[in-house]
């Protein structure tokens, strides 16, 4: 199929809203030659930590018996692997798997990377919360992954501290800023938390939580709403609190920035499951006097966290294997033994719904020894992640992201208008790329 005739069908149905439109890519599955006799040989290309020990699993066991290997090749991640994958596939020597995050999917798929593995993974949905399931979903029947990890949001804050300065763990977003300008008035050299504009995924998150769709398609076009309301609410909220100085306006993974979580200088941190790995090199010296809980709302009567991070298994349009492949990325991210294993040896928090409560999670990380429930208010939070709406060019985005709300955060300026920015800097790359693009 011709790349401009994939990409036209990507913008009738990528959209996570729409459901009635089907996208059929030339790699469907039944364009599959797996069913050929004969033991079959796959690659897959991932970054996760001990990957080679979980896949050995297979071709020891299921690989073994029905004749499928499968060879780990290490990459990096980000964006530096999408172009890696993108020119493999132009010269038709992709692997047969990738490691995808979700939000890199649609760029995949719209330069025919990807194939449709909905024929051979009956029954995977049920594994997974719907707000994970459908980011590796393009239209109502066309499925492009299957989710491996997830970043579900959650709210950190040192238990001690917030005792100290007789702080409430804050339920609202306004209790929130509340929370944040009472602890100024108690300790004028202490903030709640950052606003850091060097990970835009966390804004994402926030956004999604917000209900905000950044990407979504109107009949052929693509509609862009990432100054929507929802975003602009969020990007207001956090403005707000930086120019009043209610909260700090440095960006995060900074020595500054681990001094100030080591010290008790910042006592909060919004971010997402994985975040005890980081806290446990950023600030050794609290280890045992951090909690969780769910992330603030913008409404008492609300229950929805963003996902911040998280990736899936993908099969390509190169592969020649397809089902084979197909089989593999399902056993490896629902098979009890293998998450178990992605666990252990990765150290990655499954998007797979029963996963998150076995074995492998009945211990909280020994960074938060102190609460012993980590992962089950984990895993009841993980349920509640919203829909998140990616589009092809979401690294033209983030990267608008980082220098825009990077100047407004470091000049405590309108966050308003750098929000304004990114919506002009994606619609504009969109359009250079010929995609049609509501106005």
């Amino acid at each position: 199929m011709p790349h401009t005739k994939l990409r036209r069908l990507v913008t009738i149905s990528v959209a996570v809203t729409l459901g009635a439109t089907a996208l059929t890519a030339c790699g469907s599955s039944d364009d599959d030659n797996g069913a050929e006799s004969g033991p079959v040989s796959l690659t897959y290309w991932a970054w996760a930590p001990g990957m080679d020990k979980v896949v050995d699993l297979w071709n020891r066991g299921q690989g073994k018996k029905e004749q499928i290997q499968v060879t780990v090749k290490k990459q990096a991640s980000g964006d530096t692997l999408v172009t890696k994958i993108l020119t493999a596939h132009k010269a038709k020597k992709a692997p047969d798997l990738v490691q995808a995050e979700y939000q890199a999917l649609p760029t995949l798929v719209s330069n025919d990377a990807l194939a449709d593995i909905a024929g051979d993974v009956d029954g995977a949905k049920d594994k997974f919360a719907e707000g994970v399931w459908q980011q590796t979903t393009l239209g109502s029947d066309a499925v492009y992954a299957i989710p491996q990890d997830s970043g579900p949001m959650i709210f950190y804050y040192r238990e001690d501290l917030f005792e100290k300065y007789g702080l409430d763990v804050p339920e609202t977003w306004e209790q929130f800023a509340e929370t944040a300008r009472a602890l100024k008035k108690k300790a004028p050299q202490t903030d709640l938390t950052t606003f850091s504009a060097n990970d835009s995924g966390l804004f994402a998150g926030l956004a999604q939580q917000a209900g905000a769709k950044w990407w979504t398609t109107e009949g052929d076009t693509w509609k862009v709403g990432i100054d929507d309301a929802a975003s602009r609410k969020v990007a207001d909220f956090w403005g707000g609190l930086v120019k009043e100085g209610a909260i700090d306006n440095q960006p995060m993974y900074t020595p500054a920035w681990n001094k100030a979580m080591n010290t008790g200088k910042q006592i909060a941190w919004v971010s997402a499951v994985w975040a005890p790995g980081t806290l446990t090199t950023a600030a050794p010296d609290t280890k045992g006097k951090w909690a969780m809980a769910p992330l603030p709302q913008w409404s008492e009567d609300d229950d929805v966290t963003g996902s911040w991070g998280g990736s899936s298994t993908a099969v390509t349009t190169d592969s020649k294997h397809r089902s084979a492949a197909a089989k593999f990325a399902t056993w490896l991210n629902t098979d009890p033994a293998a998450l178990t294993a992605l666990a252990k040896e990765g150290g990655i928090y499954p998007a797979a719904t029963t996963a998150q409560t076995s074995d492998a999670f009945a211990e909280p990380p020994a960074y938060f020894s102190n609460q012993p429930d980590f992962y089950t208010r984990a895993a009841a939070i993980a349920k509640t992640a919203a829909p998140s709406a990616w589009g092809p060019n979401v690294n033209v985005a983030y990267t608008t992201f980082n220098d825009a709300f990077g100047a407004a955060a470091k000049n405590r300026s309108d966050f308003g208008a750098a929000l304004a920015t990114m919506q002009d800097e994606t619609v504009a790359d969109l359009k250079k790329q010929g995609f049609e693009v509501a106005e």
